[in-house]
């Protein structure tokens, strides 16, 4: 073999692990971006979890507050009714939940011996640590979209994702409600 053929030879094993490389690189960051979906949608589950306890807990300390139970409940259960695959619709119910656990929780000030009540008080524990876990959960999504998107706008990654219809995934947004800036009465 001539060593214009080595060389073309080299170049081609060259170019096909080079393109092994980037697309086992597209592989693994949507990989990475499934997986903190998933670790949101664990996330939810474990709140979820807790949410007929907490009712419970509060319901015989605030049994005129019905209203505001009906709503947490109605809202746990319509987040387990969405598909999986729907995220804008989880992210919008889960925030109105997290909106309505926070309701509960300020039923606590009005109601003394609830908010001595030692299972309220471990409840809202792990509530309030499960919603610093969704918030991480939801942040770290929204960085491995980014790293996973930018693989596909970026050269010579773009290339091969189009070729393998890779798409793009959405971030997570706050709702424009949630950002409008709180009246404050004094």
């Amino acid at each position: 073999m001539s060593p214009l053929m080595w060389i073309i030879l080299i170049i081609i094993v060259l170019l096909i692990a080079i393109y092994i490389a980037i697309y086992n690189g597209l592989q693994k960051s949507k990989v990475y971006t499934d997986e903190a979906w998933s670790q949101i949608d664990v996330q939810l589950k474990r709140r979820n979890d807790l949410i007929p306890n907490l009712v419970e807990t509060v319901k015989g300390y605030a049994k005129h507050e019905s209203e505001t139970f009906e709503k947490v409940v109605q809202l746990r259960n319509q987040l387990t009714q969405i598909p999986a695959d729907n995220r804008e619709e989880i992210q919008k119910v889960s925030n109105q939940l997290t909106d309505s656990l926070k309701t509960i929780f300020a039923l606590s000030e009005n109601y003394p011996d609830l908010k001595a009540n030692q299972n309220f008080l471990s409840l809202q524990e792990e509530l309030t640590n499960t919603e610093n876990k969704i918030a991480y959960s939801r942040q770290l999504y929204n960085s491995t979209a980014a790293q996973y998107d930018q693989k596909l706008l970026t050269f010579p990654s773009n290339i091969i994702a189009k070729i393998h219809h890779f798409t793009k995934v959405d971030y997570l947004q706050t709702d424009a409600a949630e950002k409008e800036v709180p009246k404050v009465k004094f």
